[in-house]
């Protein structure tokens, strides 16, 4: 039986990529709905080969010119349109792809009913992990990782015992400048920041990972995606991208799962699992072409950001969500040039230095927390 899909964030680097295997393979999927940003050219191309019952964009303008254009095909817009399509009724599959908490509401409404989730959207569990784990366990809903670390521990896991883990170790490529010292790092370029050594992913995760701050958002995913504590979170440099990660057990054995850097891979694993399936065009890992794996420990002063997460991670509550959002302003603003890179971490350490952090908060309360940090960040730079 084919599954239906729905896709947030579609014109996006893993919403591409997603489109990709779901035209690769016809007879297993069908787009039912989707979500895009302001690339309406693509909107156009993904609308006419799929026909998909819903699409969302930013924009009313755009959505009542697309009205025009396809009248078999429901558009809407705005927050709104994105809840619609993440809970389109007879959609299995949710891939949420978006950047930042906007995906959070989606997520929740797509739980809510009764839609298995393909997480990509690091930010919905770093906002608020508990609510929605929460949320997927009342309603039965399995949470499925798309990130190549946490797709990696979860197939790690196929068939262990969780009581019986002794570690999480993510691996982390280093970015962009990980041959650089922070002195170094003070006239760094937005372009320079974007020339991945590995991986082809958005700017926003580029310059994330330039930082450490998308491992770090990882680590916080990782607690709430596999219940383990930080204390047994490990990550390790390792600038190949070959071991994805790994868990390590209570008998000291490892399992890893290894690949070459290719997100289609756990992508597909994603709106596959418990199956797996051929890959079009396959990117195979051949060992012995690449002769050697290196590793080495993480350097915490280094990357400030990735300490900054554990510190918001073990903090709870509202802290990560003050976090994530001065980190989502900060980044923004370095890609527009207001800024220098090592002030991101500058101004995500002076927002949880500041942040008065609310334990078991609501919903509503990490929206809150959320809008009035974005506010916050924009006033210390004015």
């Amino acid at each position: 039986m084919k599954k239906n899909i729905s896709l947030l964030g579609a014109t996006g680097s893993i919403g591409i990529q997603t489109i990709d295997i779901l035209a690769s393979n016809p007879d297993k999927f069908e787009l039912v709905s989707f979500a895009a940003g302001m690339n309406m050219d693509k909107v156009r191309e993904i609308a006419m080969s799929f026909q998909p019952k819903v699409i969302s964009v930013i924009q009313r303008e755009d959505a009542a010119r697309l009205q025009a254009e396809f009248p078999s095909i429901k558009f809407v817009y705005g927050q709104e349109g994105l809840v619609e399509v993440a809970a389109h009724t007879g959609a299995d599959i949710l891939v949420n792809a978006v950047i930042g908490s906007v995906g959070l509401a989606p997520t929740l409404e797509a739980i809510r009913s009764g839609i298995t989730i393909a997480i990509a959207n690091k930010e919905t569990l770093v906002a608020a992990g508990d609510i929605v784990m929460a949320e997927a366990r009342k309603y039965n809903v399995p949470i499925l990782p798309v990130d190549s670390e946490h797709s990696a521990l979860f197939q790690s896991l196929n068939g262990e015992n969780p009581k019986q883990i002794s570690r999480l170790i993510l691996t982390a490529s280093g970015g962009s400048f990980r041959n650089l010292t922070r002195a170094e790092l003070s006239t760094v370029t937005v372009e320079e920041a974007l020339a991945h050594p590995n991986w082809s992913m958005g700017n926003k995760l580029t310059i994330d990972s330039a930082t450490m701050m998308n491992k770090g958002l990882e680590v916080i995913e990782a607690h709430h995606l596999f219940n383990v504590p930080y204390e047994q979170i490990d990550v390790l440099l390792h600038r190949e991208s070959i071991i994805h990660s790994m868990v390590e057990f209570e008998d000291t054995s490892v399992m890893a799962q290894l690949g070459s850097p290719d997100m289609r891979v756990p992508i597909q694993y994603a709106l596959t699992y418990p199956e797996r399936i051929p890959m079009q065009n396959p990117k195979a890992l051949r060992l012995e072409e690449i002769g050697q794996l290196n590793f080495e420990k993480m350097d915490f002063v280094r990357f400030k950001a990735l300490a900054l997460a554990y510190t918001a991670g073990k903090e709870g509550g509202t802290m990560p969500a003050a976090m994530n959002a001065a980190n989502e302003i900060a980044v923004s603003l370095f890609m527009k040039g207001i800024i220098p890179f090592l002030e991101i971490d500058h101004i995500v350490e002076r927002v949880m230095e500041a942040h008065q952090t609310i334990q078991q908060p609501t919903l509503e309360a990490i929206m809150e927390v959320d809008l009035n940090t974005r506010k916050i960040v924009y006033a210390m730079i004015n």
